[in-house]
């Protein structure tokens, strides 16, 4: 039982006997002490004090002197108005360390078959062109909330919706079917995501010299759009099609298999995955079907022009648009198609959609249309809003020059890590392999810190150099502590320092600070699993690092002569080493155990 535990269920137990106040334990938070006072752990006494007709300072005073009566753990106690600050017995921090210690996946829960089942979509790229830095975050967030949340004991599904049909595919189609000259992703040296990439740029070039060509003849800018040949061209190549032309589709497979090669070589360096991967061009025809049904049952309604729509207006919405009156359908109800098919393939408790805060309303009027539509976690669905991130101003941009490539930027920065490392000493004595290897970690280590540690929710500026920095709150800080932890115990072990009992030793200060740091793990991934938040864990881990750190530097480990002093400080750096790369595998951030 964690030590919050015992105060928790202690001082329910005191409030009961000394104000036949039934208190449900589970509701009584203990807080880590303000270190202006003296503590570690503090009690608000505030919502006892009506029913005990006391004032705060004696309501906390008499708590006080029950629990160092009846409690062992606790050794002393002050009150400051309404705040009862415990001092728990320096001895019994002893055994707050052996249980974590003890304990197998410390902070982690384990998942039985009757755990909730959550799915979680992330990623959803459009095959028209190569992940980019806005993918990178919403790649490394929804890889990051899957983890967490296995970590809190759900069952998860990790998923990808691809964005594959559509005007902007055929654009991508048609640009190489005209200039590209049987090109390959072997024939151009080129990942197949970025050749395709490159076609799609190259018809918005030619588009946009022939709206500037017809406009010169007289015509609107509007009128010019619609009289484009190219976009004509690739209007009818989209309605031949959604006919299965068998030409078309046969091209489209083809530029597809490309990409799909190219964004599995991403996803592998960026070390995300998925269990299951949705294609658009499959679901949104199911969207369509749903939708109808939607409308026998009354749930649509249809308007003269043909097309069918949903009134949401009882709900504080619009009217919302499902099919045009030409029979296609639309962004929403391709979502509904999706819905469809996972609610067939998995007996989903929670859906979780990992995308853009731009998107905010879209998904409101999903969850409405979804619960409507008869899908029990509809209403509850998770839009898991998260802020745009940016370069600063001329770092990285990609050969378009428009759009920060995913490829491009880990590449820069494993090649920034390395340097940086170089120069700085961390890679001397290493041979070539594990200068690569370590340069591998480090890098994409801190472009995955410097991206979760930022509240998910704001938007965000990434700065390459800063986030490579070994001091400071970076991946490379909290990865360099964890290599010299392992340093310090390979150390011990070559000299023959077996871990011996250390539970009569009185830690100082500074140990009982860093076991109390320890301890608060489960509940931090907890608190990450209901707030949706690897932002959590990022500042926690930091905060641990920065802990040890001042404990490193203030107290010897190899040369402290007391054997059971020196264990308690291995078994303290092991326990701290183990929640460092706990924490940061959360984080999908691999830590070195040399540099």
């Amino acid at each position: 039982m964690s030590i919050d535990n015992i105060i928790s269920q202690a001082v329910a137990r005191a409030v009961s006997e000394l104000y036949g106040i039934e208190v449900d334990a589970s509701t009584i938070t203990p807080q880590t002490t303000k270190k202006e006072f003296e503590g570690n752990l503090t009690i608000v006494v505030f919502p006892w004090v009506k029913a005990a007709r006391k004032s705060p300072e004696a309501v906390g005073t008499e708590i006080g002197e029950w629990l160092v009566k009846n409690e062992p753990a606790v050794n002393r106690f002050n009150v400051i108005k309404g705040f009862l600050n415990i001092v728990i017995e320096p001895t019994f921090w002893n055994s707050v360390l052996s249980h974590i210690e003890s304990t197998p996946n410390y902070g982690i829960t384990i998942a039985t078959e009757n755990s909730p089942l959550v799915m979680v979509e992330y990623s959803s790229p459009n095959t028209n062109k190569p992940l980019h830095l806005g993918h990178v975050r919403n790649n490394l967030l929804g890889y990051s909330l899957s983890e967490i949340l296995k970590a809190c004991g759900n069952r998860v599904v990790k998923t990808n919706i691809v964005n594959d049909r559509g005007i902007h595919i055929c654009k991508s189609m048609l640009a190489w079917k005209k200039w590209g000259k049987g090109a390959t992703p072997e024939s151009a040296e080129k990942k197949g995501d970025h050749l395709i990439g490159d076609f799609y740029v190259l018809f918005d070039k030619h588009y946009k010299a022939e709206i500037k060509e017809l406009m010169e003849k007289g015509m609107s800018q509007e009128e010019a759009e619609k009289a484009s040949p190219l976009m004509l061209e690739a209007r009818e190549m989209l309605r031949r099609w959604e006919q299965k032309d068998p030409e078309v589709r046969s091209l489209w497979e083809m530029m597809n298999e490309w990409v799909y090669a190219g964004f599995d070589q991403t996803y592998k360096r960026m070390g995300i995955d998925f269990d299951k991967i949705y294609y658009e061009s499959d679901t949104y025809l199911e969207g369509k079907d749903k939708v109808l049904e939607g409308l026998e049952k009354g749930i649509m309604y249809r308007k003269e022009d043909n097309s069918v729509w949903a009134d949401l207006t009882d709900a504080g919405l619009d009217h919302k648009l499902l099919l045009r009156s030409d029979g296609t359908s639309v962004y929403m109800t391709q979502d509904i198609g999706t819905a469809k098919l996972r609610y067939q393939d998995y007996p989903i408790d929670k859906m979780i959609y990992v995308v853009g805060n731009e998107q905010n309303y879209h998904f409101q009027v999903l969850s409405l249309l979804l619960d409507r539509l008869g899908f029990k976690w509809g209403k509850d669905l998770v839009h898991f809003s998260y802020g745009m991130v940016e370069l600063p101003e001329g770092k990285m941009k990609s050969r378009e020059g428009t759009v920060v490539d995913a490829d491009d930027l880990m590449e820069e920065m494993v090649t920034s890590a390395r340097e940086v490392s170089k120069e700085l000493g961390k890679l001397d004595g290493c041979s070539a392999e594990e200068a690569d290897a370590i340069s591998e970690i480090v890098g994409l280590g801190a472009l995955k810190y410097f991206l979760l540690k930022v509240d998910p929710r704001k938007n965000m500026t990434f700065n390459p150099k800063e986030s490579i920095d070994f001091n400071g709150n970076t991946g490379p800080f909290i990865q360099y502590t964890y290599a010299r932890i392992r340093s310090v115990l390979r150390k011990a072990a070559e000299a023959g320092y077996a871990m011996s009992d250390y539970s009569t030793v009185e830690p100082n200060e500074k140990e009982i600070s860093l076991i109390q740091r320890l301890a608060d793990f489960p509940s931090v991934v907890a608190e990450a699993g209901k707030t949706y938040s690897p932002a959590l864990i990022a500042n926690y881990v930091y905060d641990l690092v920065k802990e040890y750190n001042q404990f490193y530097h203030d107290y010897s480990i190899m040369r402290e002569e007391n054997e059971a002093v020196r264990s308690l400080r291995l078994c303290l750096s092991d326990c701290t080493s183990r929640v460092i790369s706990t924490g940061m595998s959360l984080l999908g951030i691999k830590v070195p155990e040399r540099m």
